[in-house]
């Protein structure tokens, strides 16, 4: 197979827009943050007058998600993003990618690679695309299912709320619980289609998979390169749909973060890049990026700890964890019906019914 490392075509970016590819650098941001008043003040700064006066005569703080919880009741939220990490899917039984122990890379020993990140390489597939074709058969979607977090997001599209969701992960699990399409960005793409990492011709992603799944390598019958499922490595460019951030970002009024490290590039920066008056709140198990800092800035909130927990609490502050449950369990019964029990993948026998449920 041709190598061709230095001369193989890049994937244009949209017209009047650089190209972006991912990377692992997260390059460190020398803005200073103004300190800020108490979370009463952060808060009062979104209420009108009569709020306020309210607010300070009961004088009773609040956490981040009673806060949140309080504007969303209010009205005052209307366009809430969200940015996703691999942390929404570790309660589907996936694990993330960076916990010590527990997380993707620190688990990749057994794939003889020089460093964990190089699974995901475009110039090490290119040299060496069986690593990676190992892995694909554990990450293929089909074997995991939503949990509450996957739940949460397709209420808020259910209420209205969802401007967009923007995800790292490949699992799918987004699409599997019945977000909209045109209210997900998948930034890291997925298995869904497959195409040449050279010559980029499209490539039956379904023949794809079951040469992978047989430990074959599927090869493009124009170039002879490898295909692979159109997960954007490092040093590939993202897909087009990710620069629809440059509209949505400007006009959300709220920014959800969930379960990322905010790692990863340029995914990472997308965080600074709503109002510096629109309330930003993390739920995570640690502060990651620019809640690392102190003080915080003005309108961001964190709640840390066990992302599922943090979830249904601001669920049953809005008072939504009852039709959440309904819908998990209404779903997920509509979606064992259509699993063909004899499809070891455990992919939907019949995709037409999954689309109209989606």
């Amino acid at each position: 197979m041709s190598k061709a490392k230095s001369s193989r075509d890049r994937r244009i970016a949209p017209p009047g827009i650089t190209r972006v590819t991912r990377s692992s650098i997260n390059p460190q941001d020398s803005q200073r943050t103004k300190p800020t008043d108490s979370g009463l003040v952060d808060d009062l700064s979104l209420m009108s007058v009569s709020e306020q006066q309210a607010s300070l005569a009961r004088s009773v703080p609040r956490g981040a998600l009673e806060t949140i919880g309080r504007l969303v009741k209010l009205g005052r939220v209307r366009n809430i993003v969200v940015v996703a990490g691999a942390g929404i899917s570790t309660a589907s039984g996936i694990p993330d990618f960076r916990t010590p122990g527990t997380g993707l890379y620190a688990n990749l020993a057994k794939y003889d690679i020089p460093y964990p990140e190089a699974i995901f390489n475009i110039d090490y597939f290119s040299d060496n695309p069986h690593p990676f074709f190992s892995l694909a058969k554990e990450l293929y979607p089909g074997h995991h299912r939503p949990n509450y977090v996957h739940y949460f997001i397709r209420m808020l599209h259910q209420k209205g709320l969802l401007l967009r969701m923007y995800t790292q992960n490949i699992d799918g699990l987004e699409k599997l619980c019945g977000i909209p399409d045109d209210k997900l960005v998948e930034a890291h793409g997925s298995f869904a289609t497959a195409a040449c990492h050279l010559c980029y011709t499209p490539y039956p992603a379904e023949e794809a998979k079951q040469a992978i799944m047989n430990g074959n390598v599927p090869i493009c019958t124009f170039c002879a390169g490898a295909v692979k499922p159109n997960v954007v490595f490092f040093g590939e460019d993202l897909p087009e749909k990710y620069f629809q951030h440059a509209e949505d970002f400007p006009k959300a009024d709220l920014l959800m973060i969930m379960g990322t490290s905010l790692k990863i590039e340029p995914f990472a920066s997308l965080v600074n890049t709503v109002k510096s008056t629109v309330p930003r709140l993390l739920l995570n198990r640690n502060p990651v990026g620019p809640f690392e800092r102190r003080p915080l800035r003005r309108a961001d909130y964190m709640e840390l700890g066990d992302l599922s927990d943090s979830v249904r609490k601001l669920a049953e502050i809005l008072g939504w964890h009852t039709e959440i449950q309904d819908l998990m369990n209404s779903h997920e019964n509509g979606l064992c019906s259509y699993i063909d029990p004899s499809n070891s993948s455990g992919e939907n026998s019949d995709s037409s019914e999954t689309d109209s449920m989606h």
